[in-house]
């Protein structure tokens, strides 16, 4: 069964980190770009940030810029999303995704563009 999986979400304070994974089943990220969606509670999902295949380039949405950042590494097949100084407005359940393309696409937050999701998984950040 081909599916991605997203691992370490949690309960975190305020200012904390916390380091999300996407890993792929029954086939290989190489060739996918990597994106990663949020849905807080009563708001649309939202694109947070993508990686190209080869991991050289990579995109933010603007209230995550400096905070998160976006990485891979194919040789263990992952991808990840370290959330640094998080803020209770990044609570939200959080998805990754995954584009079978190689280089790089502008329009990487259009949902339709991506093969593969994740369940999702919750993070939330309160004190």
């Amino acid at each position: 069964q081909l599916q991605l999986v997203e691992s370490g979400g949690g309960l975190v304070q305020p200012g904390g980190s916390l380091r999300l994974s996407c890993a792929a089943s029954g086939f290989t990220l190489d060739y996918y770009a990597i994106g990663w969606f949020r849905q807080a509670p009563g708001k649309e999902r939202e694109g947070v940030s993508c990686i190209s295949s080869s991991g050289g380039s990579t995109d933010y949405a603007d209230s995550v810029k400096g905070r998160f950042t976006n990485s891979r590494d194919n040789a263990k097949n992952p991808g990840y999303l370290q959330m640094n100084r998080l803020k209770p407005e990044d609570t939200a359940v959080y998805y990754c995704a995954a584009d079978n393309v190689l280089g790089w696409r502008d329009g990487w937050k259009r949902e339709y563009l991506y093969d593969y999701w994740g369940q999702g998984i919750q993070v939330t950040v309160s004190s």
